[in-house]
Protein backbone atom coordinates (compact mmCIF):
# COMPACT_ATOMS: atom_id res chain seq x y z
CA UNK A 1 0.00 0.00 0.00
CA UNK A 2 1.14 3.51 -0.77
CA UNK A 3 1.57 6.00 2.04
CA UNK A 4 -1.61 7.73 3.09
CA UNK A 5 -3.79 5.31 1.14
CA UNK A 6 -7.15 4.10 2.41
CA UNK A 7 -8.64 0.93 0.95
CA UNK A 8 -12.14 -0.45 1.34
CA UNK A 9 -12.06 -4.22 0.86
CA UNK A 10 -15.20 -6.37 0.84
CA UNK A 11 -16.41 -9.94 0.58
CA UNK A 12 -19.83 -10.95 -0.72
CA UNK A 13 -21.41 -14.35 -1.32
CA UNK A 14 -23.64 -13.33 -4.24
CA UNK A 15 -25.48 -16.68 -4.49
CA UNK A 16 -25.43 -16.64 -8.31
CA UNK A 17 -23.48 -13.86 -10.03
CA UNK A 18 -25.61 -13.71 -13.18
CA UNK A 19 -29.03 -14.10 -11.58
CA UNK A 20 -28.18 -11.42 -9.03
CA UNK A 21 -26.07 -9.16 -11.24
CA UNK A 22 -28.45 -6.17 -10.79
CA UNK A 23 -28.11 -6.50 -7.00
CA UNK A 24 -24.32 -6.79 -7.23
CA UNK A 25 -24.02 -3.74 -9.49
CA UNK A 26 -26.38 -1.75 -7.26
CA UNK A 27 -24.28 -2.62 -4.21
CA UNK A 28 -20.98 -1.77 -5.95
CA UNK A 29 -22.35 1.66 -6.86
CA UNK A 30 -23.73 2.18 -3.35
CA UNK A 31 -20.78 0.88 -1.30
CA UNK A 32 -17.90 1.81 -3.63
CA UNK A 33 -15.51 -0.91 -2.43
CA UNK A 34 -12.00 -0.82 -3.90
CA UNK A 35 -11.40 -4.59 -3.87
CA UNK A 36 -14.07 -7.31 -3.62
CA UNK A 37 -14.03 -11.08 -3.17
CA UNK A 38 -17.14 -12.86 -4.49
CA UNK A 39 -18.29 -16.40 -3.70
CA UNK A 40 -20.90 -18.78 -5.10
CA UNK A 41 -20.71 -17.47 -8.64
CA UNK A 42 -22.59 -20.59 -9.82
CA UNK A 43 -21.34 -19.83 -13.33
CA UNK A 44 -18.99 -21.67 -15.67
CA UNK A 45 -15.74 -19.93 -16.58
CA UNK A 46 -17.08 -18.53 -19.87
CA UNK A 47 -20.28 -17.09 -18.37
CA UNK A 48 -18.80 -14.66 -15.86
CA UNK A 49 -20.15 -11.10 -16.40
CA UNK A 50 -16.73 -9.54 -16.98
CA UNK A 51 -17.97 -6.82 -19.36
CA UNK A 52 -20.76 -5.60 -17.06
CA UNK A 53 -18.32 -5.31 -14.17
CA UNK A 54 -15.79 -3.50 -16.35
CA UNK A 55 -18.51 -1.02 -17.29
CA UNK A 56 -19.01 -0.47 -13.55
CA UNK A 57 -15.29 0.25 -13.16
CA UNK A 58 -14.05 -3.13 -11.90
CA UNK A 59 -11.46 -5.44 -13.37
CA UNK A 60 -11.91 -9.07 -12.40
CA UNK A 61 -10.38 -12.51 -12.23
CA UNK A 62 -12.51 -15.54 -11.52
CA UNK A 63 -12.43 -19.28 -11.03
CA UNK A 64 -15.76 -20.58 -12.31
CA UNK A 65 -17.56 -23.91 -12.21
CA UNK A 66 -20.81 -25.03 -13.76
CA UNK A 67 -23.84 -24.73 -11.39
CA UNK A 68 -21.85 -24.63 -8.13
CA UNK A 69 -19.18 -22.81 -6.15
CA UNK A 70 -17.00 -20.26 -7.94
CA UNK A 71 -14.90 -17.38 -6.57
CA UNK A 72 -13.74 -14.05 -7.98
CA UNK A 73 -11.69 -10.97 -7.12
CA UNK A 74 -12.67 -7.51 -8.38
CA UNK A 75 -10.59 -4.32 -8.28
CA UNK A 76 -11.14 -0.68 -9.16
CA UNK A 77 -7.68 0.30 -7.85
CA UNK A 78 -5.35 -1.25 -10.38
CA UNK A 79 -4.30 -4.55 -11.82
CA UNK A 80 -5.01 -7.92 -10.25
CA UNK A 81 -1.90 -10.09 -10.23
CA UNK A 82 -3.13 -13.62 -9.70
CA UNK A 83 -0.87 -15.72 -7.47
CA UNK A 84 -2.88 -18.92 -7.17
CA UNK A 85 -6.21 -20.60 -7.89
CA UNK A 86 -7.13 -23.64 -5.85
CA UNK A 87 -5.55 -24.64 -2.55
CA UNK A 88 -2.42 -26.80 -2.64
CA UNK A 89 -2.44 -30.28 -1.13
CA UNK A 90 -5.07 -32.22 -3.08
CA UNK A 91 -4.64 -32.69 -6.85
CA UNK A 92 -8.07 -34.39 -7.01
CA UNK A 93 -9.92 -31.32 -5.67
CA UNK A 94 -11.64 -29.82 -8.72
CA UNK A 95 -14.02 -27.51 -6.84
CA UNK A 96 -13.64 -23.77 -7.51
CA UNK A 97 -13.24 -22.49 -3.95
CA UNK A 98 -10.01 -20.50 -3.63
CA UNK A 99 -8.41 -17.60 -5.53
CA UNK A 100 -5.50 -15.38 -4.53
CA UNK A 101 -3.98 -12.23 -5.99
CA UNK A 102 -1.86 -9.19 -5.27
CA UNK A 103 -3.73 -5.90 -5.73
CA UNK A 104 -2.28 -2.49 -4.95
CA UNK A 105 0.33 -3.84 -2.52
CA UNK A 106 -2.12 -6.08 -0.65
CA UNK A 107 -2.37 -9.87 -0.96
CA UNK A 108 -6.02 -10.95 -1.21
CA UNK A 109 -7.14 -14.54 -0.63
CA UNK A 110 -10.79 -15.20 -1.46
CA UNK A 111 -12.42 -18.45 -0.40
CA UNK A 112 -15.64 -20.39 -0.27
CA UNK A 113 -15.24 -23.12 2.32
CA UNK A 114 -17.26 -26.33 1.90
CA UNK A 115 -20.59 -26.51 3.75
CA UNK A 116 -19.92 -30.01 5.07
CA UNK A 117 -23.49 -31.22 5.64
CA UNK A 118 -24.68 -33.84 6.24
CA UNK A 119 -22.49 -34.58 9.23
CA UNK A 120 -21.11 -37.17 9.66
CA UNK A 121 -20.33 -38.23 6.12
CA UNK A 122 -17.98 -37.73 3.15
CA UNK A 123 -18.96 -34.06 2.72
CA UNK A 124 -18.04 -33.33 6.31
CA UNK A 125 -14.74 -35.19 5.91
CA UNK A 126 -14.01 -33.13 2.80
CA UNK A 127 -14.71 -29.91 4.73
CA UNK A 128 -12.26 -30.82 7.50
CA UNK A 129 -9.61 -31.85 4.97
CA UNK A 130 -10.11 -28.59 3.05
CA UNK A 131 -9.83 -26.60 6.29
CA UNK A 132 -6.57 -28.40 7.11
CA UNK A 133 -5.17 -27.49 3.69
CA UNK A 134 -6.24 -23.87 4.24
CA UNK A 135 -4.49 -23.84 7.62
CA UNK A 136 -1.26 -25.13 6.05
CA UNK A 137 -1.39 -22.59 3.23
CA UNK A 138 -2.24 -19.60 5.44
CA UNK A 139 0.73 -20.47 7.63
CA UNK A 140 2.91 -19.59 4.61
CA UNK A 141 1.17 -16.21 4.11
CA UNK A 142 0.80 -14.76 7.60
CA UNK A 143 4.35 -13.43 7.93
CA UNK A 144 4.67 -11.94 4.46
CA UNK A 145 6.07 -8.42 4.37
CA UNK A 146 2.75 -7.06 3.11
CA UNK A 147 -0.83 -6.78 4.34
CA UNK A 148 -2.58 -10.12 3.75
CA UNK A 149 -6.36 -10.46 3.85
CA UNK A 150 -8.10 -13.84 3.73
CA UNK A 151 -11.82 -13.39 3.31
CA UNK A 152 -14.98 -15.11 2.18
CA UNK A 153 -17.72 -17.50 3.19
CA UNK A 154 -16.08 -19.79 5.75
CA UNK A 155 -19.29 -21.73 6.55
CA UNK A 156 -18.45 -21.68 10.25
CA UNK A 157 -19.95 -19.86 13.22
CA UNK A 158 -16.89 -19.48 15.47
CA UNK A 159 -18.76 -18.96 18.77
CA UNK A 160 -22.26 -18.99 20.24
CA UNK A 161 -22.39 -15.22 19.78
CA UNK A 162 -22.28 -15.85 16.03
CA UNK A 163 -25.48 -17.87 15.76
CA UNK A 164 -29.12 -17.24 16.52
CA UNK A 165 -30.49 -20.07 18.70
CA UNK A 166 -27.20 -22.02 18.96
CA UNK A 167 -28.96 -25.05 20.48
CA UNK A 168 -30.63 -25.71 17.10
CA UNK A 169 -27.28 -25.93 15.33
CA UNK A 170 -25.50 -28.42 17.59
CA UNK A 171 -25.43 -31.19 14.95
CA UNK A 172 -24.77 -28.95 11.97
CA UNK A 173 -21.46 -29.02 10.07
CA UNK A 174 -21.23 -25.21 10.34
CA UNK A 175 -21.22 -25.30 14.14
CA UNK A 176 -19.51 -28.59 14.93
CA UNK A 177 -16.69 -28.58 17.50
CA UNK A 178 -14.16 -29.80 14.89
CA UNK A 179 -14.96 -26.96 12.51
CA UNK A 180 -14.94 -24.31 15.23
CA UNK A 181 -11.60 -25.67 16.44
CA UNK A 182 -10.22 -25.45 12.90
CA UNK A 183 -11.24 -21.77 12.76
CA UNK A 184 -9.72 -21.16 16.20
CA UNK A 185 -6.43 -22.64 14.95
CA UNK A 186 -6.29 -19.94 12.26
CA UNK A 187 -6.62 -17.28 14.98
CA UNK A 188 -3.90 -19.12 16.93
CA UNK A 189 -1.63 -18.70 13.89
CA UNK A 190 -2.00 -14.95 14.43
CA UNK A 191 -4.84 -14.05 12.08
CA UNK A 192 -7.21 -11.35 13.33
CA UNK A 193 -10.99 -11.71 12.87
CA UNK A 194 -11.69 -8.14 11.71
CA UNK A 195 -15.41 -8.01 12.53
CA UNK A 196 -14.81 -9.34 16.05
CA UNK A 197 -11.86 -6.99 16.51
CA UNK A 198 -14.19 -4.03 15.90
CA UNK A 199 -17.32 -5.51 17.50
CA UNK A 200 -16.06 -7.74 20.32
CA UNK A 201 -19.35 -8.37 22.13
CA UNK A 202 -21.95 -7.41 19.55
CA UNK A 203 -24.38 -9.70 17.79
CA UNK A 204 -23.26 -9.39 14.15
CA UNK A 205 -24.70 -11.62 11.43
CA UNK A 206 -23.83 -11.95 7.73
CA UNK A 207 -26.36 -14.59 6.58
CA UNK A 208 -30.10 -15.08 7.01
CA UNK A 209 -32.07 -17.95 5.47
CA UNK A 210 -34.90 -17.12 3.07
CA UNK A 211 -37.34 -19.10 5.25
CA UNK A 212 -39.69 -17.96 8.02
CA UNK A 213 -38.84 -14.24 7.83
CA UNK A 214 -35.38 -14.96 9.23
CA UNK A 215 -34.03 -11.57 8.15
CA UNK A 216 -36.95 -9.62 9.61
CA UNK A 217 -36.50 -11.50 12.92
CA UNK A 218 -32.70 -11.14 12.72
CA UNK A 219 -32.40 -14.91 13.06
CA UNK A 220 -28.99 -15.01 11.44
CA UNK A 221 -25.50 -16.46 11.38
CA UNK A 222 -22.04 -14.96 11.09
CA UNK A 223 -20.29 -17.17 8.54
CA UNK A 224 -18.59 -14.60 6.28
CA UNK A 225 -15.26 -13.59 7.79
CA UNK A 226 -12.30 -11.31 7.11
CA UNK A 227 -8.97 -12.48 8.54
CA UNK A 228 -5.97 -10.14 8.65
CA UNK A 229 -2.29 -10.83 9.12
CA UNK A 230 -0.50 -8.61 11.69
CA UNK A 231 0.55 -6.00 9.10
CA UNK A 232 -3.05 -5.63 7.89
CA UNK A 233 -4.39 -5.65 11.46
CA UNK A 234 -2.22 -2.63 12.28
CA UNK A 235 -3.97 -0.75 9.43
CA UNK A 236 -7.54 -1.75 10.33
CA UNK A 237 -9.77 1.31 10.75
CA UNK A 238 -13.25 -0.19 10.42
CA UNK A 239 -15.16 -3.44 9.77
CA UNK A 240 -18.89 -3.56 9.05
CA UNK A 241 -21.69 -5.58 7.48
CA UNK A 242 -23.90 -3.94 4.83
CA UNK A 243 -26.93 -5.54 6.48
CA UNK A 244 -29.48 -3.49 4.54
CA UNK A 245 -28.48 -5.16 1.26
CA UNK A 246 -30.00 -8.40 2.57
CA UNK A 247 -33.40 -6.64 2.53
CA UNK A 248 -33.20 -5.69 -1.16
CA UNK A 249 -35.41 -7.37 -3.72
CA UNK A 250 -34.07 -10.60 -5.31
CA UNK A 251 -31.01 -10.36 -3.06
CA UNK A 252 -28.54 -12.98 -1.86
CA UNK A 253 -29.11 -14.67 1.51
CA UNK A 254 -25.73 -13.21 2.55
CA UNK A 255 -24.89 -9.56 3.19
CA UNK A 256 -21.58 -8.00 2.12
CA UNK A 257 -18.86 -7.57 4.76
CA UNK A 258 -16.22 -4.86 4.39
CA UNK A 259 -13.16 -3.49 6.10
CA UNK A 260 -11.27 -0.26 5.77
CA UNK A 261 -7.48 -0.25 5.89
CA UNK A 262 -5.31 2.84 6.10
CA UNK A 263 -1.57 3.26 6.51
CA UNK A 264 -1.96 6.94 7.41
Amino acid sequence: MHMGLTLKIATYNVNGVNGRLPVLLRWLEYAEPDIVCLQELKAPQDKFPEAALLDAGYRSIWHGQKSWNGVAILSRVGEIHETRRGLPGDPDDTQSRYIEAAVNGVLIAGLYLPNGNPRPGPKFDFKLAWFARLEQHLATLISLDAPVICMGDFNVMPTELDVYAPERWRDDALFSPEVRQAYARLLDQGWCDALRERHPDEVVYTFWKYLRHAFERNAGLRIDHVLLNPLATAMLRDAQVDTGVRGWEKTSDHAPVWIELSDA
